[in-house]
């Protein structure tokens, strides 16, 4: 019998992204393996997938802009799954200031998490995929990767389309190996969170102006998205990146 499929989401604990997408492929029947910055969040989050699901799923603490940790967290995947067939890159950071007025700091906490997190995430997880000769990931990225925009700040759209070339030559590279790489650019997704983010001007009217389906996006449409690019309908699709804004800035 085959073995069950093996899922690693980064930042999968919180309110948004990750955990839709961690509780969507649980659902899809995947073996979720649930990774957040907030060692007791990640393992809460996976005990309440354990509950819903029937079945245990494990989580590991991890800060993506160590490689170290990286790198001992997908050795212990592998060691106890002997696989990983789905890498989904969720980790990102972000504050905004222009950039004439930015700190050094605030530019590569924004790089080494959002664009760096993702290549170590990526190059130690590749290996495994490439030994078993499958495997799918998916990169969010953002709209603030082709945006002409200041609601972003340089330093998060700068790395955002970073992971997109990144995903492009990735997909290119192991293609051969079995190894499918795709990137998503979400719009407004909301969750509360962005609230820290963003001032209330920036939603005020959003849904009603700028949406073409009259409202923001949930974290489910995302997750919707992913299950497909990492599913065997999706088995032609690689080096592509899908944009899901609600048209607000459609991507062709």
């Amino acid at each position: 019998m085959e073995s069950t499929q093996v899922a690693l989401v980064t930042a999968a604990a919180g309110a948004g992204i990750g955990a839709a997408v961690a509780t969507r492929l649980a659902r899809d029947g995947f073996d979720v393996v649930v990774t957040d910055i907030h060692e007791r969040r990640a393992m809460e989050f996976a005990a309440k997938l354990s509950a819903g699901f029937g079945r245990e799923f494990r989580s590991y603490a991890l800060d993506v802009t160590d490689e170290d940790a990286v790198s001992s967290t997908l050795a212990a995947v592998e060691s106890t799954h002997g696989r990983l067939d789905v890498l989904v890159n969720n980790a990102g950071w972000s504050t905004i200031a222009p950039v004439a007025e930015m700190e050094a700091d605030v530019w590569r906490k924004c790089i080494d998490v959002d664009l760096n997190g993702t290549f170590y995430t990526m190059r130690h997880a590749l290996p495994i995929m490439q030994r078993n000769k499958s495997g799918a990931i998916v990169n969010i990225s953002s709209i603030a990767a082709y945006e002409t925009s200041t609601e972003h700040g340089a330093a998060y759209s700068a790395a955002k389309a970073g992971v997109l070339a990144l995903t492009r030559v990735a997909a290119a590279e192991n293609g051969t190996h079995g190894v499918r790489v795709n990137a998503i650019t979400p719009g407004l997704i909301y969750n509360d969170f962005l609230r820290k983010i963003y001032p209330d001007e920036f939603f005020d009217g959003y849904a009603e102006n700028r949406s073409l389906v009259g409202r923001v996006g949930r974290p489910e449409d995302v997750a919707g998205l992913v299950a497909y690019l990492v599913g065997p309908d999706a088995g032609y699709v690689t080096g592509e990146v899908y944009g899901i804004s609600g048209g607000v800035h459609p991507h062709g």
